[in-house]
């Protein structure tokens, strides 16, 4: 982060005070709790400053040499035990309530950005960094809740402490009181100079950490291309260097938020000696007895405490602010565009598919798609071939509406596909892609992903058709194993769990984007005759960039420059000598 940025984000006060009112909104249906809560504090607070009263009278029950008022000092002794265990169970209650309230807060926090996250724009997710989305869910909603515990926990208790011990120290001695009183701003200034200068790096911070996180998940993931091309270096100085940046932002946050004990405890000695002094003098001349000045120290000590607490509360507040701020962030990404209050159900597809005029651009101002006609009739075997880049895989995108048009419109059965419900429109559709996709669950649950409810027969049914049952069988626990994610199996494995995903399924229509690319050929040649049983009778897209596998489509539409630039079975195209005679030439032709 530059340190424009960093000056920028110093100057970001009124998002603050946004972030704290939406952070106390998280609590508006807990006003019970929040009066347990209140009461409680008031408990510690008046149970904690009683005691230096009880502890004055103690010393006052000595009289003189060898006179002890034992009966009073009994009395008090017996206070002060009580006092305690009531301190104690106050405290436990306090920190009990408290507790729910911060975790449940970050908790429910927590839930509903992950839920908004399924209803982000695939575009919104693909122009993020997937790290940094986790770190936000993750890292900062529990950042979020240890400022929720320190604010619940030691601000209020801090605050009352100051306003109540002032309260008996103006009504023990008024002038050793108004000392206290004058020397107090000296922590008021320095709480203050610490949480204003620790706040612009804690949000840095926070920043920097998302950014770090995202590019360790993207490395990783790459891990094999970076060691293949031997980019090792220039991936290791980018790490570096935001890591730098990261270690220069948390080092400055923590050195700004460590001067607290020691600036607060000067503070504190301060005061202390101030009373020390005046008020033994005060005492020498009968103004105060010697219990009434001991109590008095008391007090001093409980009066500085809270100062000290309330500048670490306000440090750690800073960096949930800045947690909070992100996550709320990203509860304010627009969700997709909502459906139609009327929005029919896709009840029974028949698989009539149009593509009537269709442009699509990720970026409005250049166009991906920009005139694309196409009817597809129930059952029919549609191939979509061309150049990388072409908009083949955007096609289907927009087929199954994970983004909409920029013009033209998609029909399903008759229907706009933004008249459909979303829920009802993928759910008549099966898919298996060339990046391939498996949970950390069991293999049963892997497939049966659209079935939830399958036998275990059915599972193993749909996964003997699509030529995976061997290999899951030699798994420690067979159907049972528990896969983690993508490291356990080969990406060949992953892709024929996703067929014998879409084989269960056995949905009304079908997406086969390079389904068979990471397959052995002998294996692909079985794969294959079992999708041609699959797609029997159901409107297929098939996306490949092999034409050996698209040779029996019913029509083959060969893309270029955002439009179909040519149609027609595999014979027809060949005998036209246009695109597709060059690109199956290209595949096909004898090596010298």
């Amino acid at each position: 982060m530059s340190r424009k940025d960093l000056a920028a984000t110093g100057r970001t006060q009124p998002a603050a005070d946004r972030t704290l009112r939406r952070m106390a909104a998280l609590f508006a249906g807990e006003k019970p709790r929040l009066a347990v809560a209140a009461l409680l504090t008031v408990a510690v607070v008046v149970c904690t400053l009683a005691l230096p009263v009880l502890s004055g009278r103690a010393v006052d029950c000595v009289v003189g040499v060898g006179e002890v008022d034992f009966a009073g000092l009994h009395r008090t002794l017996a206070l002060i035990a009580v006092t305690l265990a009531l301190t104690a169970i106050s405290q436990w209650a306090l920190t009990a309530v408290t507790n729910r309230l911060a975790f449940g807060a970050a908790l429910d926090l927590r839930r509903r950005a992950f839920d908004h996250l399924q209803e982000l724009p695939l575009s919104t997710i693909d122009s993020r960094g997937h790290g940094d989305l986790a770190a936000r869910i993750v890292t900062d909603a529990d950042m979020l809740t240890n400022g929720l515990l320190m604010a619940f926990q030691q601000l209020p208790v801090g605050v009352l402490t100051i306003v109540v011990t002032l309260v008996f120290m103006f009504a023990l001695n008024p002038a050793i009181a108004a000392v206290v009183a004058l020397l107090t701003p000296v922590s008021i200034f320095l709480a203050r100079f610490i949480a204003t200068h620790s706040a612009r790096h804690f949000s840095g911070q926070t920043r920097l950490r998302g950014e770090l996180t995202a590019y360790v998940e993207e490395m990783v993931g790459g891990i094999s291309a970076v060691e293949t091309f031997c980019v090792g270096d220039q991936v290791h100085a980018r790490f570096a260097e935001t890591n730098e940046a990261l270690g220069q932002e948390t080092f400055k946050a923590v050195f700004f938020s460590s001067l607290v004990n020691p600036t607060t405890r000067f503070a504190n000695a301060l005061v202390y000696a101030a009373i020390g002094i005046f008020g033994a003098f005060v005492a020498m001349g009968g103004g105060i007895t010697v219990g009434g000045l001991s109590a008095f120290l008391g007090y001093a000590d409980q009066y500085a405490k809270p100062f000290n607490d309330i500048s670490g509360v306000a440090t750690e507040l800073q960096n949930s602010v800045a947690c909070a701020r992100r996550l709320f962030a990203l509860l304010d990404m627009p969700a997709e565009e909502p459906e139609a209050p009327d929005a029919a159900v896709l009840a029974e597809p028949r698989g009539e598919v149009e593509l009537d005029h269709v442009a699509f651009g990720y970026d409005a101002r250049r166009l991906v798609l920009s005139d694309v006609d196409l009817a597809v009739r129930p059952g029919q075997r549609i191939a979509l071939v061309g150049e990388t880049g072409c908009g083949k895989t955007t096609l289907i995108n927009l087929i199954m509406r994970f983004y909409d048009v920029s013009g033209g419109a998609v029909r399903v059965d008759g229907h706009d596909v933004r008249e459909l419900t979303r829920e009802s429109l993928r759910a008549g559709w099966g898919m298996v892609l060339q990046d391939t996709w498996v949970r950390r669950a069991t293999v049963r649950e892997n497939v049966s992903l659209g079935r939830p409810d399958a036998t275990l027969e059915e599972v193993r049914a749909a996964c003997r058709e699509a030529y995976a049952d061997d290999f899951i069988m030699r798994l420690p626990q067979g159907y049972d194993t528990v896969l983690d994610g993508s490291a356990s199996l080969s990406a060949g494995q992953r892709q024929l769990l996703c067929i014998a995903r879409v084989m269960l399924a056995r949905p009304a229509m079908l997406i086969l984007d390079e389904a068979t690319s990471n397959i052995d050929t002998r294996t692909e040649l079985l794969v294959q005759r079992a999708l041609a049983r699959l797609m029997e009778g159901r409107t297929s897209f098939v996306v490949a960039h092999r034409l050996s596998t698209v040779r029996d489509a019913d029509l083959i539409c060969v893309m270029a420059d955002g439009v179909i630039a040519e149609r027609g079975t595999h014979d027809e195209l060949l005998a036209a000598g246009g695109r597709y005679k060059r690109i199956y030439e290209a595949q096909f032709a004898p090596t010298e």
